[in-house]
Protein backbone atom coordinates (compact mmCIF):
# COMPACT_ATOMS: atom_id res chain seq x y z
CA UNK A 1 0.00 0.00 0.00
CA UNK A 2 2.57 2.43 0.77
CA UNK A 3 4.50 1.60 -2.66
CA UNK A 4 1.04 2.49 -4.21
CA UNK A 5 0.66 5.67 -2.33
CA UNK A 6 4.21 7.11 -3.20
CA UNK A 7 3.51 5.80 -6.83
CA UNK A 8 0.44 7.66 -7.12
CA UNK A 9 1.83 10.90 -5.64
CA UNK A 10 4.60 10.63 -7.90
CA UNK A 11 2.03 10.45 -10.92
CA UNK A 12 -0.13 13.71 -9.45
CA UNK A 13 3.29 15.78 -8.95
CA UNK A 14 4.03 14.83 -13.57
CA UNK A 15 0.24 16.43 -13.99
CA UNK A 16 0.67 19.20 -11.64
CA UNK A 17 4.67 19.76 -13.62
CA UNK A 18 3.25 18.86 -17.24
CA UNK A 19 4.06 21.67 -18.76
CA UNK A 20 7.53 21.87 -17.47
CA UNK A 21 8.50 18.21 -18.04
CA UNK A 22 7.43 18.67 -21.78
CA UNK A 23 9.46 21.54 -22.52
CA UNK A 24 12.45 19.80 -21.21
CA UNK A 25 11.44 16.88 -23.70
CA UNK A 26 11.65 18.78 -26.23
CA UNK A 27 14.45 20.94 -25.36
CA UNK A 28 16.71 18.11 -25.18
CA UNK A 29 15.12 15.66 -28.29
CA UNK A 30 13.78 18.33 -30.06
CA UNK A 31 10.28 16.82 -30.70
CA UNK A 32 7.53 19.30 -31.40
CA UNK A 33 6.20 20.73 -28.41
CA UNK A 34 2.41 19.26 -28.15
CA UNK A 35 4.13 15.37 -28.66
CA UNK A 36 6.32 15.79 -25.51
CA UNK A 37 3.15 16.89 -23.70
CA UNK A 38 1.49 13.83 -24.95
CA UNK A 39 4.41 11.82 -24.17
CA UNK A 40 4.36 13.47 -20.62
CA UNK A 41 0.66 12.17 -20.20
CA UNK A 42 1.50 8.64 -21.16
CA UNK A 43 4.35 8.63 -18.90
CA UNK A 44 2.27 9.92 -16.08
CA UNK A 45 -0.14 6.93 -16.68
CA UNK A 46 2.48 4.80 -16.24
CA UNK A 47 2.79 5.22 -12.95
CA UNK A 48 -0.99 5.52 -11.88
CA UNK A 49 -1.63 2.23 -13.45
CA UNK A 50 1.34 0.37 -11.81
CA UNK A 51 0.61 2.22 -8.48
CA UNK A 52 -2.76 0.14 -8.78
CA UNK A 53 -0.73 -3.11 -9.63
CA UNK A 54 1.28 -2.47 -6.69
CA UNK A 55 -1.73 -3.80 -4.82
CA UNK A 56 -2.27 -7.06 -7.12
CA UNK A 57 0.64 -9.12 -7.07
CA UNK A 58 -0.90 -12.48 -5.73
CA UNK A 59 0.59 -15.50 -4.99
CA UNK A 60 -1.27 -19.09 -5.54
CA UNK A 61 -1.92 -21.89 -2.70
CA UNK A 62 -1.76 -25.09 -5.18
CA UNK A 63 -3.75 -28.33 -4.33
CA UNK A 64 -1.20 -30.56 -3.40
CA UNK A 65 -0.90 -34.80 -4.22
CA UNK A 66 -0.15 -35.77 -0.08
CA UNK A 67 -2.19 -35.07 2.36
CA UNK A 68 0.19 -33.05 4.99
CA UNK A 69 1.48 -31.26 2.54
CA UNK A 70 0.72 -27.74 1.35
CA UNK A 71 2.23 -26.05 -1.55
CA UNK A 72 2.47 -22.34 -1.98
CA UNK A 73 3.70 -20.31 -4.96
CA UNK A 74 5.05 -16.65 -3.81
CA UNK A 75 6.10 -13.71 -5.85
CA UNK A 76 8.70 -11.88 -4.28
CA UNK A 77 10.87 -8.49 -6.08
CA UNK A 78 13.68 -9.85 -7.76
CA UNK A 79 16.29 -7.07 -6.36
CA UNK A 80 18.00 -3.96 -8.00
CA UNK A 81 16.68 -3.45 -11.74
CA UNK A 82 18.87 -1.69 -14.07
CA UNK A 83 17.28 0.50 -16.26
CA UNK A 84 18.81 1.61 -19.60
CA UNK A 85 16.33 3.59 -21.49
CA UNK A 86 16.34 5.12 -25.20
CA UNK A 87 16.44 9.25 -26.28
CA UNK A 88 13.56 9.12 -28.78
CA UNK A 89 10.73 8.47 -25.63
CA UNK A 90 13.13 10.06 -22.55
CA UNK A 91 10.19 10.17 -20.23
CA UNK A 92 8.44 7.24 -20.88
CA UNK A 93 10.67 4.89 -21.26
CA UNK A 94 11.86 5.20 -17.52
CA UNK A 95 7.83 5.46 -15.85
CA UNK A 96 7.10 2.08 -17.80
CA UNK A 97 10.19 0.40 -16.51
CA UNK A 98 10.58 2.11 -13.23
CA UNK A 99 6.50 1.79 -12.56
CA UNK A 100 6.83 -1.29 -12.57
CA UNK A 101 9.82 -2.13 -10.93
CA UNK A 102 9.02 -0.10 -7.70
CA UNK A 103 5.58 -1.52 -7.98
CA UNK A 104 6.70 -4.90 -7.24
CA UNK A 105 9.06 -3.77 -4.63
CA UNK A 106 12.63 -3.43 -6.53
CA UNK A 107 14.59 -0.34 -6.01
CA UNK A 108 16.36 0.95 -9.77
CA UNK A 109 19.27 2.26 -11.13
CA UNK A 110 18.67 4.24 -14.14
CA UNK A 111 21.20 4.97 -17.18
CA UNK A 112 19.54 7.42 -19.48
CA UNK A 113 20.38 8.08 -22.94
CA UNK A 114 23.09 10.29 -23.24
CA UNK A 115 21.38 12.41 -25.34
CA UNK A 116 18.55 13.54 -23.28
CA UNK A 117 19.34 13.16 -19.49
CA UNK A 118 17.86 16.00 -17.80
CA UNK A 119 14.51 14.35 -18.41
CA UNK A 120 15.17 11.16 -16.20
CA UNK A 121 16.48 13.49 -13.44
CA UNK A 122 13.46 16.37 -13.78
CA UNK A 123 11.14 12.55 -12.61
CA UNK A 124 14.18 12.19 -10.08
CA UNK A 125 13.63 15.57 -8.72
CA UNK A 126 9.75 14.96 -8.43
CA UNK A 127 10.65 11.53 -6.94
CA UNK A 128 12.03 13.06 -4.20
CA UNK A 129 9.29 15.33 -3.83
CA UNK A 130 6.62 12.44 -3.82
CA UNK A 131 8.24 10.78 -0.79
CA UNK A 132 10.21 8.53 -2.62
CA UNK A 133 13.38 7.20 -0.38
CA UNK A 134 16.47 8.28 -1.19
CA UNK A 135 18.46 5.37 -3.05
CA UNK A 136 14.96 3.67 -4.57
CA UNK A 137 15.30 5.88 -7.53
CA UNK A 138 19.06 6.22 -8.84
CA UNK A 139 19.79 8.55 -11.81
CA UNK A 140 23.31 7.92 -13.89
CA UNK A 141 23.92 9.93 -16.42
CA UNK A 142 26.89 9.60 -18.46
CA UNK A 143 28.64 11.06 -21.47
CA UNK A 144 28.75 9.30 -24.92
CA UNK A 145 32.37 7.96 -24.34
CA UNK A 146 31.50 6.82 -21.02
CA UNK A 147 28.37 4.94 -21.68
CA UNK A 148 29.47 1.27 -22.78
CA UNK A 149 31.66 0.83 -19.76
CA UNK A 150 28.77 2.43 -17.38
CA UNK A 151 26.36 -0.46 -19.18
CA UNK A 152 28.94 -3.39 -19.03
CA UNK A 153 28.85 -2.73 -14.89
CA UNK A 154 25.62 -2.53 -14.82
CA UNK A 155 25.15 -5.61 -16.45
CA UNK A 156 28.16 -7.42 -14.54
CA UNK A 157 27.95 -6.55 -10.98
CA UNK A 158 26.14 -9.53 -9.38
CA UNK A 159 24.40 -6.76 -6.60
CA UNK A 160 22.24 -6.27 -10.07
CA UNK A 161 19.62 -8.77 -10.43
CA UNK A 162 17.64 -7.49 -13.56
CA UNK A 163 18.49 -5.35 -16.29
CA UNK A 164 15.35 -3.35 -18.73
CA UNK A 165 17.25 -2.07 -22.40
CA UNK A 166 15.48 -0.31 -24.60
CA UNK A 167 16.79 0.53 -27.88
CA UNK A 168 18.81 -0.93 -30.66
CA UNK A 169 19.14 -4.81 -31.15
CA UNK A 170 23.08 -4.52 -31.57
CA UNK A 171 23.66 -2.71 -28.37
CA UNK A 172 20.82 -5.49 -26.71
CA UNK A 173 22.71 -8.47 -28.33
CA UNK A 174 26.14 -6.69 -26.23
CA UNK A 175 24.23 -6.37 -23.09
CA UNK A 176 22.74 -9.73 -23.10
CA UNK A 177 26.48 -11.07 -23.38
CA UNK A 178 27.25 -9.17 -20.57
CA UNK A 179 24.33 -9.84 -18.58
CA UNK A 180 25.31 -14.00 -19.25
CA UNK A 181 27.93 -14.23 -17.16
CA UNK A 182 25.55 -13.52 -13.90
CA UNK A 183 22.37 -15.09 -15.24
CA UNK A 184 20.49 -11.99 -14.67
CA UNK A 185 16.60 -11.79 -15.28
CA UNK A 186 16.40 -9.61 -18.81
CA UNK A 187 13.63 -7.48 -20.31
CA UNK A 188 14.56 -6.43 -24.27
CA UNK A 189 12.94 -4.17 -25.77
CA UNK A 190 14.35 -3.55 -29.62
CA UNK A 191 14.71 -2.66 -32.89
CA UNK A 192 11.65 -2.72 -35.27
CA UNK A 193 11.35 -2.95 -38.82
CA UNK A 194 7.42 -2.56 -39.15
CA UNK A 195 5.36 -3.47 -42.21
CA UNK A 196 2.47 -1.13 -42.82
CA UNK A 197 -0.15 -3.79 -45.24
CA UNK A 198 -3.06 -1.78 -46.76
CA UNK A 199 -5.21 -4.32 -48.69
CA UNK A 200 -7.37 -3.57 -51.29
CA UNK A 201 -11.05 -3.93 -49.26
CA UNK A 202 -8.82 -1.29 -47.01
CA UNK A 203 -10.47 2.17 -46.98
CA UNK A 204 -7.41 4.07 -48.53
CA UNK A 205 -8.77 7.48 -46.67
CA UNK A 206 -8.31 5.59 -42.94
CA UNK A 207 -5.38 4.08 -44.20
CA UNK A 208 -3.53 7.49 -45.09
CA UNK A 209 -4.55 8.91 -41.56
CA UNK A 210 -3.19 5.60 -40.14
CA UNK A 211 0.09 5.64 -42.42
CA UNK A 212 0.91 9.34 -41.52
CA UNK A 213 0.56 9.04 -37.69
CA UNK A 214 2.37 5.82 -38.28
CA UNK A 215 5.19 6.89 -39.82
CA UNK A 216 5.82 10.57 -39.42
CA UNK A 217 5.00 10.74 -35.46
CA UNK A 218 8.36 12.00 -33.92
CA UNK A 219 10.21 12.24 -37.30
CA UNK A 220 9.94 8.65 -37.89
CA UNK A 221 11.66 8.43 -34.89
CA UNK A 222 9.80 5.80 -32.65
CA UNK A 223 10.49 2.07 -31.76
CA UNK A 224 7.10 0.89 -33.50
CA UNK A 225 7.10 3.20 -36.58
CA UNK A 226 6.36 1.76 -39.56
CA UNK A 227 9.66 1.19 -41.82
CA UNK A 228 7.80 -0.47 -44.92
CA UNK A 229 4.84 0.13 -46.77
CA UNK A 230 3.52 -2.94 -48.64
CA UNK A 231 0.34 -1.64 -50.87
CA UNK A 232 -1.81 -4.03 -53.39
CA UNK A 233 -1.77 -2.83 -56.78
CA UNK A 234 -5.56 -2.21 -57.28
CA UNK A 235 -4.95 1.07 -54.81
CA UNK A 236 -2.01 1.73 -55.08
CA UNK A 237 -1.22 4.58 -57.37
CA UNK A 238 -4.19 5.76 -55.42
CA UNK A 239 -2.94 5.64 -51.80
CA UNK A 240 0.44 7.24 -52.95
CA UNK A 241 -1.63 10.03 -54.75
CA UNK A 242 -3.29 10.77 -51.17
CA UNK A 243 -0.12 9.53 -48.79
CA UNK A 244 2.05 12.37 -50.92
CA UNK A 245 -1.01 15.28 -50.36
CA UNK A 246 -1.70 14.77 -47.31
CA UNK A 247 2.38 14.70 -46.30
CA UNK A 248 2.23 17.75 -48.24
CA UNK A 249 -0.91 19.61 -46.36
CA UNK A 250 -0.61 18.51 -42.99
CA UNK A 251 3.62 18.41 -41.71
CA UNK A 252 4.89 21.36 -41.02
CA UNK A 253 9.19 21.52 -40.52
CA UNK A 254 9.92 23.59 -37.53
CA UNK A 255 11.14 24.11 -33.91
CA UNK A 256 9.81 22.04 -31.64
CA UNK A 257 8.43 25.05 -29.65
CA UNK A 258 6.69 26.34 -32.59
CA UNK A 259 3.09 25.74 -32.47
CA UNK A 260 2.72 24.63 -36.11
CA UNK A 261 5.37 22.25 -36.15
CA UNK A 262 4.57 18.44 -36.44
CA UNK A 263 8.16 17.25 -37.71
CA UNK A 264 11.09 18.85 -35.38
CA UNK A 265 15.04 17.68 -36.30
CA UNK A 266 16.66 14.68 -36.40
CA UNK A 267 18.29 13.48 -32.70
CA UNK A 268 21.57 14.32 -34.61
CA UNK A 269 23.84 14.37 -37.51
CA UNK A 270 24.42 10.16 -37.97
CA UNK A 271 20.54 10.13 -37.91
CA UNK A 272 20.17 12.43 -40.71
CA UNK A 273 23.21 10.60 -43.22
CA UNK A 274 21.27 7.67 -42.65
CA UNK A 275 18.32 8.88 -44.13
CA UNK A 276 20.24 10.25 -46.82
CA UNK A 277 22.39 6.85 -47.42
CA UNK A 278 18.75 5.17 -47.38
CA UNK A 279 17.32 7.51 -50.20
CA UNK A 280 20.12 7.64 -52.49
CA UNK A 281 20.31 3.55 -52.15
CA UNK A 282 16.80 3.41 -53.52
CA UNK A 283 17.24 6.26 -55.86
CA UNK A 284 20.12 4.29 -57.60
CA UNK A 285 18.04 1.08 -57.65
CA UNK A 286 15.27 3.14 -59.25
CA UNK A 287 12.88 4.20 -56.57
CA UNK A 288 11.14 7.56 -57.56
CA UNK A 289 10.85 10.28 -54.73
CA UNK A 290 7.35 11.18 -54.87
CA UNK A 291 7.78 14.22 -52.15
CA UNK A 292 10.73 15.79 -50.19
CA UNK A 293 13.71 13.43 -50.13
CA UNK A 294 16.63 16.09 -48.84
CA UNK A 295 17.50 18.02 -45.60
CA UNK A 296 15.15 21.18 -44.66
CA UNK A 297 16.36 24.71 -45.29
CA UNK A 298 16.29 24.84 -41.27
CA UNK A 299 19.37 23.09 -40.62
CA UNK A 300 21.74 20.41 -40.50
CA UNK A 301 19.12 17.78 -38.24
CA UNK A 302 15.83 18.91 -40.04
CA UNK A 303 14.94 16.79 -42.70
CA UNK A 304 12.00 16.90 -45.15
CA UNK A 305 9.28 14.08 -44.69
CA UNK A 306 9.95 11.44 -47.64
CA UNK A 307 7.62 9.52 -49.59
CA UNK A 308 9.32 6.86 -52.26
CA UNK A 309 7.34 5.08 -54.64
CA UNK A 310 8.54 2.01 -57.13
CA UNK A 311 10.63 0.46 -54.11
CA UNK A 312 11.87 -3.39 -54.11
CA UNK A 313 12.98 -5.54 -51.22
CA UNK A 314 16.30 -5.18 -52.19
CA UNK A 315 16.69 -1.67 -51.24
CA UNK A 316 18.45 -0.94 -47.80
CA UNK A 317 14.98 1.32 -46.67
CA UNK A 318 13.31 -2.07 -46.84
CA UNK A 319 16.19 -4.12 -45.12
CA UNK A 320 17.06 -1.64 -42.60
CA UNK A 321 15.38 0.11 -39.81
CA UNK A 322 15.50 3.72 -41.09
CA UNK A 323 14.56 5.64 -37.85
CA UNK A 324 13.71 8.86 -39.63
CA UNK A 325 10.84 10.42 -41.63
CA UNK A 326 11.58 8.18 -44.76
CA UNK A 327 8.38 5.87 -45.86
CA UNK A 328 9.54 4.06 -48.99
CA UNK A 329 6.37 1.99 -51.14
CA UNK A 330 6.69 -1.41 -52.15
CA UNK A 331 3.86 -2.29 -54.46
CA UNK A 332 2.44 -6.23 -54.29
CA UNK A 333 -0.09 -8.64 -55.88
CA UNK A 334 -1.46 -11.03 -53.31
CA UNK A 335 -1.52 -11.55 -49.48
CA UNK A 336 0.97 -14.34 -49.36
CA UNK A 337 3.42 -12.01 -50.60
CA UNK A 338 2.43 -9.34 -48.48
CA UNK A 339 3.00 -11.65 -45.93
CA UNK A 340 5.76 -13.26 -47.16
CA UNK A 341 7.82 -9.96 -47.19
CA UNK A 342 6.61 -8.77 -44.18
CA UNK A 343 7.53 -11.54 -42.13
CA UNK A 344 11.51 -12.06 -44.03
CA UNK A 345 12.76 -9.52 -41.09
CA UNK A 346 14.92 -11.33 -38.56
CA UNK A 347 13.15 -8.49 -35.96
CA UNK A 348 8.87 -8.20 -35.24
CA UNK A 349 8.14 -5.53 -33.06
CA UNK A 350 4.99 -4.10 -34.34
CA UNK A 351 3.14 -4.64 -37.59
CA UNK A 352 0.01 -2.76 -38.82
CA UNK A 353 -2.50 -3.96 -41.72
CA UNK A 354 -5.76 -2.32 -43.41
CA UNK A 355 -8.30 -4.29 -44.06
CA UNK A 356 -11.91 -4.53 -44.15
CA UNK A 357 -12.24 -8.09 -44.94
CA UNK A 358 -13.30 -9.84 -41.48
CA UNK A 359 -11.63 -13.23 -42.74
CA UNK A 360 -8.66 -11.72 -43.90
CA UNK A 361 -7.95 -9.47 -40.63
CA UNK A 362 -8.34 -12.77 -38.79
CA UNK A 363 -5.73 -14.43 -41.21
CA UNK A 364 -2.82 -11.49 -41.23
CA UNK A 365 -3.24 -10.34 -37.98
CA UNK A 366 -1.89 -14.17 -37.09
CA UNK A 367 0.30 -14.80 -39.01
CA UNK A 368 2.08 -11.32 -39.05
CA UNK A 369 5.25 -12.82 -36.72
CA UNK A 370 5.30 -9.55 -34.46
CA UNK A 371 4.67 -8.81 -30.79
CA UNK A 372 2.11 -6.21 -31.59
CA UNK A 373 -0.57 -5.67 -34.80
CA UNK A 374 -2.43 -2.52 -35.56
CA UNK A 375 -5.55 -3.10 -37.32
CA UNK A 376 -7.15 -0.66 -39.38
CA UNK A 377 -5.12 2.11 -36.62
CA UNK A 378 -1.78 3.07 -36.89
CA UNK A 379 -1.00 4.32 -33.03
CA UNK A 380 -1.51 0.96 -30.63
CA UNK A 381 0.96 2.31 -27.41
CA UNK A 382 -1.42 2.06 -24.47
CA UNK A 383 -0.58 1.63 -20.69
CA UNK A 384 -3.18 -1.52 -20.68
CA UNK A 385 -1.31 -2.86 -23.57
CA UNK A 386 1.41 -5.94 -23.03
CA UNK A 387 4.32 -3.85 -25.16
CA UNK A 388 7.29 -5.84 -26.82
CA UNK A 389 8.18 -8.18 -29.51
CA UNK A 390 9.22 -11.45 -31.03
CA UNK A 391 12.36 -12.71 -32.85
CA UNK A 392 15.49 -10.19 -32.27
CA UNK A 393 13.03 -7.82 -30.90
CA UNK A 394 13.48 -8.54 -27.68
CA UNK A 395 12.39 -10.45 -24.30
CA UNK A 396 9.32 -9.82 -22.18
CA UNK A 397 6.63 -7.51 -22.35
CA UNK A 398 5.83 -4.12 -20.40
CA UNK A 399 3.04 -2.11 -19.78
CA UNK A 400 -0.69 -3.88 -18.71
CA UNK A 401 -0.87 -6.63 -15.97
CA UNK A 402 2.22 -8.44 -17.35
CA UNK A 403 4.46 -5.50 -16.86
CA UNK A 404 4.88 -6.17 -13.38
CA UNK A 405 5.74 -10.37 -13.72
CA UNK A 406 9.14 -8.64 -15.36
CA UNK A 407 10.38 -7.56 -11.98
CA UNK A 408 9.11 -10.61 -9.80
CA UNK A 409 10.15 -13.98 -9.20
CA UNK A 410 8.14 -17.04 -8.14
CA UNK A 411 9.11 -18.80 -4.95
CA UNK A 412 7.64 -22.18 -4.18
CA UNK A 413 7.06 -23.24 -0.62
CA UNK A 414 6.55 -26.90 0.35
CA UNK A 415 4.70 -26.63 3.87
CA UNK A 416 4.76 -30.37 5.07
CA UNK A 417 4.14 -32.52 8.19
CA UNK A 418 0.52 -31.23 8.63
Amino acid sequence: QERSLRLRRWYELMLENKEELARIITAENGKPLKEAQGEILYSASFLEWFAEEARRVYGDVIPASAKDRRILALKQPVGVAAVITPWNFPSAMITRKVGAALAAGCTVVVKPAEDTPLSALALGELANQAGIPAGVYNVVPCSRQQTPAVGEVLCTDPLVAKISFTGSTATGKILLKHAAGTVKRVSMELGGHAPFIVFDSASVDRAVAGALASKYRNSGQTCVCTNRFLVQKGIHDEFVEKFAEAIERELHVGSGFDAKTTQGPLINEKAVEKVERHINDAVSQGASIVTGGKRHSLGKNFFEPTLLSNVSTKMLCTQEETFGPLAPVIKFDTEAEAIAIANAANVGLAGYFYSQDPAQIWRVAEQLEVGMVGVNEGIISSVESPFGGVKQSGLGREGSKYGIDEYLEIKYVCFGGL
